[in-house]
């Protein structure tokens, strides 16, 4: 069940100084790390999300499924070419049984062996219709598991099998640098957030020297599954400050460089 918005903005807002990195080397100085990121490939992003980006000159990760992408195909090769990432969210987009359209596509009647078909189907597609092949890997519904009780099963390692990072979502933290599990990473939804809102949640995971991966779908006005563009660029123009010493780029980016990091 989602937070009201009271509860979420406390809960995310606040970030609680339990392991606080403050001396961890983000590039440049920096203080810490942003990524948006958005589900499903919706025509949205294209029509609204990408020429915004653009045009802000800030690049964001666009977690996408096939049947998706296939209607605008010429406007994601567009967006590869902008710099843009392209992440995996299967083919199929499975969720639990307990969502009314996840119900004859539901996890709990999914095995590993199912999964990775279902992954692999949507990743060779992506190949052949973007020329991309994905590093980064986001849970339909944030949701990682397949099979029920005592077969029940995490599909987390199954994505770091294939994925450098695995995106969670309707989480309540930022990613601590030096410890989180890039196979599964804190994503804070931003939809329906007024900028003030949004900043907010991006000045306390700079405070902690984190990673704040923000998780969205559609553009537009604020809504529950829409992102507000003007909280976008209120953000935008906050990072790109750089007195406030925040890093704005892609998952993949982000990832590789805590990769790298993380083996010296």
């Amino acid at each position: 069940m989602l937070l009201d918005r009271r509860s979420f903005l406390i809960a995310a807002g606040a970030f609680p100084l339990l392991a606080q990195q403050a001396g961890f080397p983000w590039p440049s100085g920096k203080r810490g790390a942003l990524s948006f990121t958005f589900d499903d490939a919706r025509v949205s992003q294209i029509d609204l999300g990408i020429p915004l980006l653009n045009r802000l000159g800030m690049k964001a990760t666009f977690y996408v499924s096939p049947r998706g992408f296939r209607q605008r195909v010429d406007g994601w090769k567009e967006a590869i070419a902008a710099g843009h990432e392209i992440g995996h969210h299967t083919d199929s987009h499975p969720c639990t049984v307990n969502y009314r359209f996840s119900r004859d596509n539901a996890l709990e009647d999914y095995t590993l062996e199912r999964m990775e078909a279902d992954i692999a189907k949507a990743t060779a597609e992506i190949v052949d219709t973007l020329g991309v092949r994905p590093v980064s890997f986001a849970y339909p519904c944030g949701q990682t598991f397949v099979g029920v009780g005592a077969n029940q099963r995490s599909y987390v390692p199954l994505i770091a099998k294939h994925f450098r990072s695995g995106r969670g979502y309707l989480n309540e933290s930022a990613n601590d640098p030096e410890r989180c599990d890039l196979s599964y990473l804190m994503g804070t939804h931003c939809d329906g957030f007024s900028g003030d809102e949004l900043l907010g949640l991006v000045d306390a995971a700079m405070k902690e020297n984190r990673w704040l991966v923000f998780a969205g779908h559609d553009f537009g006005d604020p809504a529950r599954q829409t992102t507000s563009m003007k909280a976008i660029e209120a953000v935008w123009e906050y990072a790109r400050n750089p007195a406030n010493g925040v890093w704005v780029d892609t998952v993949a980016t982000v990832s590789e460089f805590l990769v790298n990091a993380r083996s010296r």
